[in-house]
């Protein structure tokens, strides 16, 4: 008796304990060449620089480009994991300041293919993790595939992208739809991206929150915009971060604000959906080595 006395009370000062607060943002976009993956690491970068630690999640399972985007050449990926060969720590690299990527396999159908159970599973992963993380970020595949869905749902943040394109705001609208309507995500911050200026970038905002306002019942956040930038350009060639490579850069500067704001969003204690334990298993593994 006395010593499940003695487990109840080691739990309930576990319980009590404050612990070291994760933020998951997942970025999304509806449709794919919208700059998703480039506004995702950058942000990272830029987080990183701030003194954050950073996890940078590539959830494009079956055609992940972080890797390439940074030049890096991971020898192991999320595909070692799911075959049990590495662990999700063993497969951890280091980009631009400090910031951490864990690399998704590359042309791999079956990656992109996984079941609810495999996702699931995968997710699970991260209770392995024996390294204290401030800001988890996922940059999700484009579209509404089932992996888009697990990640935002169970993300805390949901960013996502849009240009002024039509097919750009339509399918963003069917992803804040779909999410919305089927899994209770209410809340997204609108990034636009390439935008002349901010007054276009606004603009281009007002078109999705006003249809949103109509059919839909969400908040909508306009988190900024990225401007249009040969420097961006050089730095996508040079397979750099643009806040890494040209630092003094418009993007560069755009990127650092929008940092900031993540930086300042406060951490929720409750994520949504069916996967909760996806943020409860980053926080145990804060704890323990806490």
């Amino acid at each position: 008796m006395a010593e499940t006395s003695h487990d109840q009370a080691s739990g309930l000062r576990k319980m009590a304990a404050p612990p070291r607060p994760v933020k998951v943002i997942a970025v999304a976009s509806g449709k794919g060449g919208v700059g998703k993956t480039n506004i995702t690491v950058n942000l990272g970068v830029a987080l990183s620089s701030m003194g954050k630690q950073v996890l940078l999640l590539d959830a494009d399972l079956g055609l992940a480009n972080i890797d390439v985007m940074l030049g890096l050449h991971p020898q192991y990926n999320l595909q070692h994991v799911l075959d049990g060969s590495k662990t999700l720590q063993e497969i951890i690299v280091e980009g631009p300041a400090g910031l951490k990527i864990i690399p998704a396999a590359s042309g791999v159908q079956k990656m992109a293919e996984l079941s609810p159970a495999e996702h699931a599973g995968m997710i699970q992963a991260f209770s392995e993790l024996n390294q204290h993380i401030d800001i988890l970020m996922i940059d999700s595949a484009a579209g509404i595939a089932d992996s888009v869905i697990s990640f935002t749902r169970a993300a805390q943040e949901v960013i996502v992208v849009v240009c002024d394109e039509p097919a750009s705001i339509t399918d963003a609208y069917a992803l804040i739809k779909l999410l919305s309507r089927q899994h209770n995500v209410d809340h997204f911050h609108i990034i636009a991206n390439m935008a002349p200026n901010v007054q276009e970038g606004r603009e281009l905002f007002d078109k999705i929150a006003m249809v949103c306002e109509r059919f839909l019942e969400v908040n909508l956040d306009f988190m900024g915009i990225v401007p249009f930038d040969d420097d961006l350009r050089r730095a996508v060639k040079k397979q750099r971060a643009v806040v890494d490579y040209i630092p003094r850069s418009k993007s560069a500067t755009a990127f650092n604000h929008l940092a900031k704001k993540v930086e300042h969003w406060p951490v929720k204690k409750q994520p949504r959906g069916h996967m909760e334990f996806f943020v409860e298993r980053l926080i145990e593994a804060s704890l323990e080595i806490a």
